[in-house]
């Protein structure tokens, strides 16, 4: 099937499902870098474990992310999407009971399955690009990305609806809030399941080549990834990029509520604060798909560790300040959506077509489980220095991305 433009009818219309679903969805998605981490601190009374909350629903992202790119690529989109929002919906559901008993092994487990919700949001943006025309893909990645932004500035706030639950039924705050988290991840599933027709990938499912042995091999399909990553340097420089900009976005989100609850500040002003990251993350994503594709991922994704760059400074000079840590991480956000959402097109550009479903989800599985490995580090890391130590230590994963950025692959996407 052939490449469509933007004003192709059944383009928008997968659009359209897409980015509804994201709304819906995100909003149960949103809540785990808040509430989710906060669940944790009270229900183990450790900083330490609060950090490893964020681990296990990045975790959970990471160990979903490929079968459910391979999912994608035996039976569609619809049903891979679908069954990632349902997913979610159970470990949302699992989280009720964890926050209302103070469960600490049904809390992780939760915590896990709801890393479905964002591997299924991250594969969304990449639903987006099947339809589009090569000079559009950046921008059609870039819609569906930046609509998430309601859903996921709404899921760190469902504290306060959460509150009005906890009077009317007796539920705890936080499993009220996690009771919405579930129906909305459900309901996003069922949009999908029902209205995403024709699939995206229509035409090409069930084409994935098998790799010689694949019945004995457990992740067989992780070696597309690495392949791609071998013979073609353009899906190697955005791999590089794409994966450094979620490790620092992952590690200094998941170590500021737990700072900022240190310094006194409110649930709901920690709900802001990431309210307001996520605003950063998502909000100029239509900007920066154009700009990917008028002047080409190089420049862009250079913009993007410029700002990450200056939010990591920001983070570790000015962090004992609300305002400080809030500009941080609004910068935090930016600069992750410049490098993300180019990285992500110049990827899915580079990487052949029969291929192209399972590396997608092979680079956000990639990506999200160093992010757990680096989480999981930060919280030991910040028990012993600070949060300022913390944002700049990971400063060092933008090496790599600085020596990948004079390879000529960063051309033009579409070119």
């Amino acid at each position: 099937m052939a490449n469509q433009s933007a004003g192709d009818p059944l383009q928008r219309r997968t659009l359209t499902v897409l980015a509804v679903s994201q709304v819906v969805g995100t909003v149960g998605v949103g809540i785990a870098p808040s509430i989710g981490i906060l669940l944790a601190t009270e229900v183990t009374d450790s900083e330490l474990w609060s950090g490893l909350a964020r681990t296990a629903s990045t975790l959970g992202a990471a160990i979903l992310g490929i079968p459910l790119g391979s999912l994608a690529a035996r039976f569609g989109r619809r049903v891979a999407l679908a069954s990632g929002w349902w997913i979610s919906a159970v470990g949302a559901a699992i989280l009720v009971g964890a926050a209302q008993w103070s469960l600490v092994v049904p809390m992780f487990l939760g915590l896990t399955l709801i890393g479905a919700g964002q591997a299924t949001s991250l594969q969304s943006r990449f639903a987006a690009t099947d339809r589009a025309a090569p000079a559009d893909k950046a921008k059609a990645l870039a819609l569906v990305v930046w609509i998430g932004t309601i859903g996921n500035v709404l899921g760190p706030n469902l504290g306060v609806p959460g509150e009005a639950l906890h009077r009317s039924t007796g539920l705890s705050v936080y499993g009220g809030a996690f009771l919405i988290a579930a129906v909305c991840l459900a309901l996003a599933g069922v949009l999908v399941f029902l209205w995403l027709r024709p699939d995206p990938l229509e035409g090409r499912v069930g084409r994935m080549p098998r790799v010689a042995g694949e019945e004995k091999v457990r992740f067989p399909r992780v070696r597309l990834l690495l392949a791609e990553i071998r013979t073609s340097p353009q899906a190697r420089a955005a791999v590089t990029a794409v994966v450094a900009a979620q490790v620092i976005m992952v590690v200094v989100m998941t170590m500021t509520p737990v700072h900022m609850h240190h310094h006194g500040d409110s649930v709901t002003l920690v709900g802001i604060t990431i309210s307001l990251h996520i605003v950063g993350m998502y909000a100029l994503a239509p900007v920066v798909g154009f700009l990917a594709d008028r002047y080409g991922p190089r420049p862009t994704v250079t913009v993007g560790v410029l700002i990450l760059v200056a939010s990591l400074v920001v983070c570790g000079l000015a962090s004992d300040a609300t305002t400080g840590v809030i500009v941080g991480l609004f910068l935090l956000g930016l600069g992750w959506s410049f490098v993300n959402v180019a990285g992500s097109a110049m990827f899915s550009q580079a990487v052949a077509e029969d291929n192209r479903a399972t590396a997608q989800g092979g680079l956000d599985a990639s990506s999200n489980l160093v992010s757990a490995a680096g989480a999981f580090l930060a919280g030991p890391l910040m028990a012993v220095s600070s949060f300022p130590v913390v944002a700049l230590v990971v400063a060092v994963f933008l090496v790599p991305v600085v020596v990948a950025l004079p390879t000529p692959a960063y051309a033009r996407v579409g070119d």
